[in-house]
């Protein structure tokens, strides 16, 4: 029994085993994911859990080396999440964001329901 961290055994998986510049997502619960892009679904009931405690656990977890969001949440809460926690932070459109998403590891599906809360998360490296 891990001690601390995450807890899911699928999420640990997924993280252990992403690479320098490799991406994932932390998603509110209505971002459209193409069939093909492994899902870590945490969506418990609408709101449940929060896009906030979901990237908080990740951040623990991953070197973080920079993030992408949608320019339409720019003066919005979840600019403020991402940006709060993270140094270089790109924007792009909502549109384009989506376009992305075949080329992501994985998505963590959260519960959140604040419009535009989606990350495409870059990985680092500890050294």
């Amino acid at each position: 029994m891990k001690k601390s961290g995450l807890l899911n055994p699928q999420l640990c998986a997924a993280v252990a085993r992403l690479g320098h510049t490799q991406t994932f997502v932390v998603a509110d619960a209505g971002l459209p994911i193409p069939a093909d892009v492994p899902v870590i679904d945490l969506a418990l009931v609408l709101g449940t859990p929060r896009f906030q405690e979901v990237f908080d656990a990740m951040l623990d977890e991953v070197v973080v080396e920079g993030a992408t969001i949608a320019t339409e949440a720019v003066g919005h809460d979840p600019e403020q999440w991402v940006r709060n926690r993270i140094d270089e932070v790109k924007t792009v459109s909502h549109e384009e964001l989506k376009t992305a998403l075949p080329e992501v590891s994985f998505v963590v599906r959260t519960g959140e329901t604040t419009p535009y809360s989606n990350v495409i998360v870059r990985c680092g490296v500890p050294f």
